[in-house]
């Protein structure tokens, strides 16, 4: 059993967490993420890890309610237990070497992408964030981008925080200006990495992106989180997450990663149905 220190809404749909998991925190790795199960009944839900506290034990895991599941685990609060919470799983982002980096992140995908610029910064690499979000009130972790970058670029799609406007636009605009990045790294909807690896394609610079397909096992057995990265079929829970976005088939990932959202859909309203009778 996790005991859940730390409790807090970043916005209406994406609630923070700060588990005591000490084994997970002795050896977490940003990049890498774990699998909880909210009871001994409950699906096996994939979380990257968002931050971790070696010295206190913690693992801050951060999620969108979106499914029966993260609906589940958002009415536990601070004081409650999660029943199993295993990791770290996944390869670790490769930081070695790097000296100028963008890191590119959209939407909750910030909270991953926030662990990495982090590393980044600390290993005293160059660090350009670009986060982007809607609209101002989806928007999440700006103070700690800030914070773990050189330079922080807060987009939304609306003009009503930050600069109006997509990723991409702020990372070609950089591009164009002259900085030269040793490596990009995006993280965020499909449809966001697909067009900042179509970009920096064109400009021959090299592009990370961490993938977040549907997951049950987490540890190579399943093939749920199948992908095809250069034509070859990789698992994302063992081979990745990250992989080289050039060679990435984000269209069939994007195929892949709708099938289910109409039961997704379904079953989160049955979920939310029974704790309002609960409530009653």
């Amino acid at each position: 059993m996790y005991k859940i220190l730390k409790k807090k809404c970043l916005n209406p749909t994406v609630t923070l967490m700060e588990v005591q998991a000490p084994a997970v925190a002795k050896k977490a790795e940003p990049g890498q993420f774990i699998i909880l199960r909210v009871d001994e009944k409950g699906e096996r839900i994939p979380l990257t890890v968002a931050d971790y506290d070696r010295e206190n034990g913690t693992i801050t895991i951060i999620f969108q309610i979106v499914g029966a599941g993260t609906e589940q685990l958002n009415h536990l609060n601070e004081g409650e237990y999660i029943h199993d919470f295993v990791g770290p799983l996944g390869r670790a982002t490769h930081t070695d070497g790097l000296k100028k980096v963008a890191v590119v992140g959209g939407g909750v995908g910030c909270a991953i992408a926030y662990p990495v610029a982090k590393k980044l910064h600390n290993l005293g690499c160059e660090v350009h964030a670009i986060i982007g979000f809607r609209n101002k009130d989806l928007v999440i972790l700006e103070d700690e981008f800030k914070q773990a970058s050189t330079k922080c670029f807060l987009m939304t799609d609306d003009g009503s925080y930050g600069t109006k406007g997509l990723v991409t636009n702020c990372l070609e605009e950089l591009i164009k200006s002259g900085e030269q990045y040793d490596e990009v790294i995006t993280i965020g909807p499909l449809i966001m990495m697909k067009f900042v690896s179509q970009l920096t394609k064109q400009y021959n610079i090299k592009t990370i992106a961490s993938m977040n397909p549907i997951m049950i096992d987490g540890t190579g057995m399943c093939g749920g989180c199948r992908l095809t990265v250069g034509g070859e079929t990789k698992f994302a829970c063992v081979d990745g997450p990250e992989f080289d976005a050039h060679l990435i088939d984000f269209d069939e990932a994007m195929a892949r990663g709708s099938m289910y959202k109409e039961f997704e859909r379904k079953k989160h309203e049955e979920t939310c149905n029974l704790y309002k009778q609960e409530v009653k």
